[in-house]
Order: C-alpha cells, then structure tokens, then sequence
C-alpha cells in the first residue's frame, strides 16, 4: 500500500469513530472529522452538527497548526470554547499521524456544557444541605433502638477496657449474657447488631444467647 492510500485508509478508519461516537452523544456532543490533507475542504464528516459547519468546510486554527508543525500536539483535551450562537462548549482535538509522522486528520468533539449546565444545577440544589446543624444532625434515620443497644455494648466493652471486636471469646460471652439478661434480644434486629458490633456471626450470638437462656 502507498503512502496516498495508507493515508486514506487512516482516515477511512477515523471516520468510522467519528460517526460511532456521534451517535452515541445525539444532539449533545458534535463530532466533527478533519482531512488535513486538504485543508480548504478539510472536513470530512459532522456527526450532531452544533456548529453549522458543513462537509467541505476549511480546516479550524488547530488544524492549520498541525498542518504546519507535525511536533504539534496531539492530543488538546477539555478547553473552553464558543459555538457561532455564543453556546459554551467543551472541546478535545486528536491529531491522526500517518506512518512518516505527518497530521493527517484531526478529530475533534465539540460538547455542548449549555445543556448540562442547567441540570449539574439542580442536582448540586438537589443534593445541598443547610450549614447550620454543623456535623451532629437533628435526627438520625437508624432505628432508636439499634443506637441503643449500640450505644449498650460499646458501655459494657468500656467496662473491659477494649473496642468490642477486641473483647476475647470469654469477655464476648458475657457481654451477650449480659444484654440477654437487660432484655435487649427483644428488638428484631438485635442478634444481627450484636453480631456486627462484636465481629461475631448471628449464629454466635444466638448461641451465647442461648447458653444465658438455659443457665436462667
């Protein structure tokens, strides 16, 4: 293959990408296909045409740039730019070099942020918080009942001078005895809090459970 038809078949393959990532954006981002080799017709294909630039239209300043200085860039990523409506965009340009390091084509997507603007809005709105409670909210959406009994075994842990998952078996024992004999198993959830604050399985706890039940 000679150097003319490598280059066309390079931007054949660039075109293919440019219609596949077109598609995948509708009427969001516009992804347009420059051919450098002809830099008054450079472009080659406009996928979501934001611009209202057509197939045929000249090479941009990046382009020209490229065509000039093959140590160019190749990659330009993420600056601001205008659409001719004075929209906001968001842009990325890859330059496409051939086997003897010359810009052949240019891909470039144009995004419009016009239309996400709006929407990174109402979702920061969205999620805000008001200031004013500092770190200890109001109320809490855990069942008073698990801060509770949370708040029961990190007392009696206290008591045996370590974190719960730190007691022994032995000293886990008799804090589960103990919660049996205070009536905490009469929460739902009990076991599976228990077992969780002690590091413990369910089947653990209801077995110490258990053994406080049968020595009562």
């Amino acid at each position: 293959m000679d150097g003319g038809a490598a280059d066309e078949h390079l931007v054949r393959e660039a075109e293919k990408i440019a219609v596949a990532l077109g598609r995948m954006f509708p009427g969001l981002c516009e992804v347009v296909l420059h051919d450098l080799r002809d830099p008054d017709h450079s472009i080659r294909a406009i996928e979501n045409n934001l611009s209202g630039r057509r197939v045929g239209d000249p090479a941009t300043e990046l382009g020209l740039a490229r065509i000039a200085d093959p140590a160019y860039p190749g990659v330009i990523q993420n600056y601001p730019n205008r659409f001719p409506d004075g929209r906001p965009a968001k842009s990325t340009s890859i330059g496409i070099k051939n086997a003897e390091g010359r810009y052949v084509a240019a891909l470039c997507l144009n995004l419009d942020v016009s239309v996400l603007s709006p929407v990174a809005l109402t979702l920061a709105n969205l999620v805000a918080t008001d200031t004013g409670h500092g770190d200890q909210p109001p109320e809490t959406l855990r069942d008073r009942r698990s801060r509770e009994l949370r708040r029961a075994v990190e007392e009696l842990a206290a008591e045996r001078g370590c974190p719960p998952r730190s007691l022994s078996r032995a000293d886990k024992k008799a804090l589960v005895r103990q919660l049996h004999r205070d009536g905490c198993f009469e929460s739902r959830d009990a076991a599976r809090t228990i077992a969780d604050l002690l590091g413990v399985s369910r089947a653990t706890v209801y077995n110490y459970a258990k053994t406080a039940a049968d020595s009562a």
